[in-house]
């Protein structure tokens, strides 16, 4: 299985090599990978002691962010080695002052895991979420640097879990602790007889809860959305958009829209705003307008402000839902507002749990999407006792980071 893992993973990255021809993201992924080990030998740790995160990519490293930051405040001394798998975590993250060398994880090799270890020599190192690299554990393992992974959460229908699954769990054992986010996920790294694992949580919390505490002041969203009731859409995709749009379409007047699309290509945005038949707004070109307050529709053309938009909705949807899985709903619900979205949910634990609290719905068509944002807004009771738990259940679950920080210094 080692030798047929070993031709997969050369046979990956020529496939990607060769994409790289026409593929944007293909192409920095390769790039972003030569030069690897000049950037590591030329590294100056100054004799400081390194820790290496390595996380996915970028909805990975806000995972991990809080204890990365945490670490970096309370060991100074401490070098941070933050590597990423793609290119959407590398490129919008290189310049992240939390750590001392950001760069992409090397191809998966027994030979580049051999040099990469041995260059950088962790004191630990702490895997985000998942990721199972079988030659970087296993060269972790064998040369006794402890690894972690945490905010790990596992399903049965993992490989790990399956009668077949032998070589898939020897990964599992080349880890030294799991912080896990639930006691399912506990009970399932049990019965394969693994018990060096805690139920700690999941360190999103904290990081949804500080941005929420810091959110940013956006003075275009705020008079746009100033005296309106204002759903805020986040991260969408086009099958999200034609719901969104034909709502848009229908609406009253007063009510205000904040589409943040998960692309922000031209192309897209054009695709986007051909559909919407009221008055809309590009944010880039926002500023440069004396009045753009009539509009009804803000949409944002770029990236990093996300976060901090929620604060001005009333109602918040997130997108990708109807696609491969919704993406973050922590960050909305972080400021207490409902939160709606589509029916590819079921592999997130806080989106079932928040649904069954009632502070998020689940919507599988146009009717389902009307029907909810009409109970939201005919009746105040309803609306406020959503708010209300979807505030809660936020604030209830932070603490993760100071559970896994509080272990993983016995080791520094």
């Amino acid at each position: 299985m080692t030798f047929l893992y070993h031709i997969l993973i050369h046979a990956y990255y020529f496939l990607v090599l060769i994409a790289s021809a026409f593929n944007p993201k293909a192409r920095l992924w390769i790039k972003g990978r030569m030069g690897w080990r000049a950037r590591i030998r030329n590294w100056n740790t100054a004799g400081k002691p390194v820790i290496w995160f390595h996380a996915a990519s970028l909805g990975e490293f806000e995972q991990g962010r809080p204890l990365i930051d945490k670490i970096r405040e309370n060991h100074p001394k401490c070098n941070v080695l933050l590597t990423f798998y793609s290119p959407s975590g590398f490129e919008i993250r290189k310049n992240y002052p939390g750590a001392d060398l950001v760069m992409y994880l090397p191809l998966d090799t027994s030979y580049n895991a051999r040099l990469f270890v041995k260059a950088v020599n962790p004191i630990i190192t702490v895997f985000i979420k998942y990721e199972f690299w079988h030659f970087y554990l296993k060269e972790l393992y064998q040369t006794k640097h402890p690894v972690f992974l945490i905010s790990a959460i596992f399903r049965p229908d993992q490989a790990f879990f399956k009668w077949y699954g032998t070589w898939f769990r020897k990964n599992l054992q080349f880890i030294d602790y799991f912080f896990v986010q639930d006691k399912d996920s506990a009970n399932l790294l049990h019965q394969i007889s693994l018990t060096n694992c805690k139920v700690s949580g999941d360190t999103r919390f904290d990081r949804v809860k500080t941005l929420s505490d810091s959110a940013k002041d956006i003075e275009i969203a705020r008079v746009f959305s100033n005296g309106h009731d204002c759903l805020v859409a986040g991260s969408t995709w086009p099958e999200d958009e034609e719901f969104l749009t034909r709502l848009i379409n229908e609406s009253d007047e007063k009510v205000r829209f904040i589409i943040a699309p998960h692309e922000i290509t031209t192309s897209h945005i054009n695709q986007l705003t051909s559909r919407i038949t009221r008055d809309y707004v590009l944010y880039s070109m926002a500023a440069a307008q004396a009045e753009f307050n009539d509009k009804q529709v803000l949409i944002i053309d770029n990236i990093g402000m996300l976060s901090s938009l929620y604060r001005y909705g009333r109602i918040a949807y997130i997108g990708g839902g109807f696609g491969k899985g919704i993406h973050n709903i922590l960050e909305a619900a972080a400021f207490g507002i409902p939160v709606i979205f589509g029916p590819n949910f079921e592999k997130f634990r806080e989106a079932r749990e928040l649904l069954s609290q009632g502070g998020a719905f689940n919507i599988k068509n146009q009717d389902d999407l009307l029907n909810i944002l009409k109970e939201l807004n005919s009746n105040p009771e309803k609306y406020n006792s959503s708010a209300l738990k979807s505030g809660s259940y936020v604030h209830e679950n932070t603490g993760a980071t100071s559970i896994i920080f509080d272990f993983l210094t016995r080791f520094f």
